[in-house]
């Protein structure tokens, strides 16, 4: 029986992946996760997908528990400014599309949309977001969205088989470190065995795999199924195991990033419910609002900017806050190991993969990761079926997200710098070339986004393509001969709805304030 997992590297995928698997199986199977005292984390993943609540009704936590602990905000979009033209802003929300007479609301908006901006016409959450309201009342309370909240049908389901089915509206903005440390509690605490130490050598049989792996002062560390989340170094799976790496960076050119923590008044500042990228002239900023301080970094491509100047610039932009907070540098490996599982040892997070953070994707690929190990773990016969299940997963989910994010460089407007006309020239990946001549003349729907489960439903891309303004769209011909009356009624709703909401909802720092 296959009983026995050794978790190589803690941080928020180590601890994400061994607070799952206790959960997931409970006593049935011993969990080691080692960590070295010594690795600072990356801390560029502090923005998540809405998916993430999954994770924690599946720990049975509530936001009451972990929230406060991890000075954790909402999320209701991502706010993309100056990828059209300076002055220029518009929202990708968690927000399911309205759909009028069988076509999408956006559909609609080409057609004869109220104003220039699809996000207000479409959406209530941009109203909600530009007035930094919460989308819980003081009650705790939600907003009357499309969804349901706690249906028992839909507990239970991964990720995967919910999209299409629920759209919930936000995600999270959390400090990675407190997150970690608040799981690795949690995950003590339900049985799993913590060792501080430094990997020294990582032992492999006759088969060539893993047979254990050699700390500094705790000897040999023996287990069935080892899981890589040792970050871009891939200890076990890039390093010992060989596994390739697949390079994303003719598609995705950013390399680098500078992070600062920036200390704030966020009672003074306010919260406003988003992650916010601003583009650059090498880039794009993040900007991630938490309880007392606000996170942000100069995500840039080291062949157009050097590292210097990237932190200059950062620092510009942040203000005089930011004068005696310490930079943080980091080189990314922009692309993802060709394996993901090879022989008994699973590379989570870094390990595997990662692209830029500008959809807020690296917490989603450890939660969907840990997610599909569960799904197919192995049995002690090993069958490779699980295992190519499993590889063809995390593959399509990264690839997929490749594809989504090279969509928001060719579809930028902009192109004042070299960067940004080098954007719209870059090889692009398989099958995007041909989608976009399709989206050209009608907006992407289920049947002509990337084929493959990756987290981004199409009305995703309809907000990237309707936004960033630099590809011609044109509406569906069968809308010239259709009644436009319902679709004008629902763009009335909508703004009447954004109106009523921001009337009645808190101040988002006041609802987060509250919770403490």
């Amino acid at each position: 029986m296959l009983n026995r997992i050794v978790i190589v590297g803690g941080g928020t995928a180590g601890w994400m992946t061994a607070s799952y698997i206790k959960a997931a199986f409970g006593d049935r199977i011993d969990v080691t996760l080692v960590e070295s005292g010594n690795v600072g984390t990356v801390g560029v993943g502090e923005a998540t997908f809405s998916d993430i609540r999954h994770f924690f009704e599946f720990l049975g936590l509530k936001e009451k528990d972990w929230m406060p602990a991890c000075n954790a905000t909402y999320k209701l979009a991502v706010r993309f400014e100056n990828w059209r033209e300076k002055g220029h802003y518009f929202y990708h929300p968690f927000e399911q599309m309205r759909s009028v007479n069988g076509f999408p609301l956006t559909d609609w908006w080409l057609q004869e949309g109220p104003t220039n901006r699809f996000d207000k016409d479409c959406f209530v959450m941009s109203s909600v977001i530009d007035a930094g309201l919460s989308p819980r009342r003081l009650d705790g309370s939600l907003i009357d969205q499309p969804f349901d909240e706690g249906a028992d049908e839909m507990q239970g389901l991964t990720m995967s088989e919910h999209q299409g089915k629920t759209q919930f509206p936000y995600a999270y903005h959390f400090e990675a470190a407190l997150l970690a440390k608040y799981l690795s509690r949690y995950a003590v605490e339900r049985g799993v065995k913590h060792i501080v130490d430094d990997v020294q050598h990582v032992a492999l049989d006759e088969r060539g795999w893993i047979s254990g792996v050699t700390t500094g002062e705790h000897g040999e560390l023996t287990g069935d199924l080892f899981v890589d989340c040792t970050g871009f170094r891939g200890l076990l799976l890039n390093k010992a195991l060989e596994e390739p790496f697949i390079s994303y960076q003719d598609a995705l050119p950013n390399d680098s990033a500078v992070a600062l923590q920036v200390p704030m008044d966020m009672e003074q500042r306010g919260i406003r419910p988003c992650t916010t990228a601003t583009a650059q002239d090498a880039g794009w900023i993040w900007t991630i609002p938490l309880m007392g301080r606000v996170g942000t970094g100069y995500v840039y491509a080291r062949d157009y900017l050097a590292p210097e100047e990237a932190e200059r610039t950062l620092r510009e932009f942040v203000g005089p806050a930011a004068a005696d907070v310490e930079a943080n540098h980091i080189r990314m490996r922009i692309g993802r190991s060709r394996n993901s599982w090879v022989k008994n040892c699973v590379g989570i997070g870094l390990s595997s993969g990662f692209v830029e953070p500008l959809e807020s994707t690296g917490i989603f690929f450890i939660h969907h990761a840990i997610e599909q190990l569960v799904k197919n773990f192995p049995g002690a016969d090993w069958d490779p079926t699980h295992r190519d299940r499993y590889n063809d997963a995390i593959a399509h989910v990264m690839d997929g997200v490749r594809e989504f994010l090279v969509l928001h460089y060719v579809a930028a407007k902009r192109n004042d710098t070299q960067y940004w006309r080098d954007a719209k020239k870059r090889a692009l990946p398989d099958g995007l070339a041909e989608r976009l001549e399709k989206w050209r003349t009608q907006l992407p729907d289920s049947e002509t986004v990337y084929p493959y489960y990756h987290g981004l439903p199409p009305y995703s891309y309809m907000c990237i393509l309707l936004g960033m303004g630099g590809i011609d769209l044109k509406p569906s011909p069968a809308l010239r001969l259709a009644d436009s009356g319902a679709a004008q009624r629902e763009f009335d709703a909508i703004r009447d709805k954004g109106r009523r909401l921001t009337e009645t909802l808190p101040k988002a720092y006041d609802y987060f304030a509250s919770m403490r």
